[in-house]
């Protein structure tokens, strides 16, 4: 079932994957494993530094490397165009499961998602329904998503971490609802960082340390600063 993208940009679509780490890879246990998942201008120009006339060149391939340079096990991939963001989650879900049953331990996995590769993390969050795996939203949250959880009876799930630039103007902005309608017992930490950078849905177009620093932090669950604790539904 398609998922409504209401993304910012639109190039011609050429089709590249490129896996930084096979999928098939024999899991360490003692590794810290980090999934980023890019946004959308990847798919849609082919190519690992797309550029945008808006935010400038994607820095994909410097992203990746700074979350390698943290000590993480980096697994990423540039995705087709028009890539069905619930069979890339089903994807991604299953791939977190094949760590888990090789007995890594799920608070050393993270999944970082950026734009549309943000609406594919809460995707997998609902699928994995696993109370410990780490997630960061990045600039991802928007009403469209939460109604298409809802119609499908899913909720997030995990420790989760949202973080947007109050300057974005694409619709992407709060993960309070999600949170909020999640049920409790399924959701660990919850929190939110509000970024007063100015670059709006630019801020995930480099490894900015406004964002990768707290990231970093949620995946070696250590303490954030300018975090908002988030309040749950019965509260």
């Amino acid at each position: 079932m398609k998922w409504k993208q209401t993304l910012v940009e639109t190039f011609l679509p050429v089709a590249l994957i490129l896996a930084t780490v096979s999928p098939t890879s024999p899991a360490s246990t003692t590794d810290k494993y980090l999934f980023y998942l890019h946004g959308k201008i990847l798919e849609d120009q082919g190519i690992p530094r797309p550029r945008s006339e808006k935010f400038g060149y994607y820095e994909y391939e410097k992203i990746l490397q700074t979350f390698r340079n943290r000590g993480f096990t980096v697994r990423s991939e540039i995705r087709p165009a028009n890539t069905e963001v619930a069979a890339f989650a089903e994807k991604v879900a299953g791939e977190v499961r094949q760590l888990l049953q090789s007995g890594v331990s799920p608070d050393c996995i993270t999944v970082v998602g950026a734009s549309k590769g943000g609406v594919i993390a809460i995707l997998t969050s609902a699928l994995l329904q696993n109370r410990d795996v780490n997630f960061v939203f990045l600039a991802s949250c928007y009403d469209a998503a939460l109604k298409r959880l809802q119609d499908q009876g899913l909720q997030v799930a995990g420790n989760i971490l949202s973080i947007y630039d109050a300057a974005d103007d694409t619709g992407c902005g709060s993960c309070r609802d999600f949170f909020n309608y999640a049920q409790e017992k399924r959701l660990g930490r919850s929190q939110e960082i509000v970024l007063q950078m100015g670059l709006g849905h630019g801020i995930l177009y480099r490894p900015f340390p406004e964002w990768v620093e707290p990231a970093i932090a949620w995946a070696n669950d250590r303490g954030i600063t300018r975090v908002q604790n988030l309040p749950m539904k019965n509260d």
